[in-house]
């Protein structure tokens, strides 16, 4: 049974220190684009002092100095402050517009049998991909006339592995009808269903970080990329470098779709806004 977070206090420790706050917020800025400060100590110190914990640290300055020599220290950091909330046909109005206007429109410019690329960033633990490929099978009659391919991304290492594992409990499976679930997931089994093993291997998952276009380049081009409710966490400069990045993901008219709070056309100008029936993308400027 994994342990439950505990504060510094409670580990005998004092609270972090304006500059210990600083420099912790500084280094996930550096690796994520997140931005954390003063606002959010009670958070911050609660997952430091996890790690404490985990590594057996007496101090946050020796945790400090870990995490300048370790890489994976780092990694690991980063995941335990990842925000993973999300579940199935979440935002599903985006999903309709996949199959009803974005696809339709692409396809005008490929042959039967061309390749479509779908990228889910952040993809937390595979509710988002494996829900666009559920949807393409149950709502675009042209989902095998075409090569689709899907990968799913994220910077939370641990989370890519529950990804790949395919197992959902109750909460991420609420909003699919029943018959879905008897199609597409195996029996239940101590309250948690796991995608069937053709829908597994139908999403690619790799590790990626958005505003590190190196950790990007081996994924490729994609013609439509889903990246919602990311950069709600960054600050301008940051939503700058993934806005830059995710354009030169996209191939030439490219679709980007964002969550409902955010905005392509206040980071960047690449992008025009298109108003289709079913929801507002971002589509990429460059001619064919």
């Amino acid at each position: 049974m994994a342990m439950p977070p505990i504060t510094s206090k409670e580990y005998g420790l004092e609270p972090l220190s304006a500059a210990d706050l600083e420099e912790i917020c500084a280094l996930i800025y550096k690796r994520s684009g997140m931005v954390f400060g003063e606002t959010k100590r009670y958070y911050i110190e609660r997952r430091i002092t996890d790690l404490l914990r985990q590594r057996r640290a007496r101090s946050v300055r020796d945790y400090i100095s870990i995490l300048r020599s370790d890489f994976g220290e780092s990694e690991l950091l980063i995941n335990s402050f990842t925000i993973n909330e999300t579940y199935f046909y979440r935002e599903l109005h985006q999903l309709s517009c996949l199959s009803n206007s974005i696809l339709p429109d692409l396809i005008r410019a490929k042959g039967p049998g061309d390749r479509i690329r779908i990228w889910s960033m952040p993809c937390s633990s595979g509710e988002e991909p494996y829900s666009i490929a559920i949807w393409l099978l149950e709502n675009w009659p042209l989902v095998d006339a075409y090569n689709i391919e899907i990968v799913g991304s994220d910077i939370d290492t641990e989370i890519l592995r529950r990804a790949v594992d395919g197992y959902f409990g109750q909460r991420a499976l609420s909003k699919l009808s029943p018959d879905l679930l008897d199609r597409y997931f195996e029996p239940e089994r101590d309250q948690q269903r796991r995608l069937i093993g053709d829908l597994r291997e139908s999403v690619t998952f790799a590790k990626g970080n958005i505003i590190d276009r190196q950790s990007l380049a081996a994924l490729g081009h994609f013609d439509v990329i889903f990246c919602r409710n990311l950069l709600i966490y960054f600050d301008e400069a940051a939503r700058e470098t993934a806005a830059r990045n995710i354009r030169e993901m996209l191939n030439p008219r490219g679709y980007v779709c964002l969550g409902h709070t955010e905005s392509m056309s206040r980071m960047s100008k690449s992008f025009d806004t298109v108003r289709f029936p079913d929801a507002i993308v971002y589509r990429e400027t460059r001619d064919m």
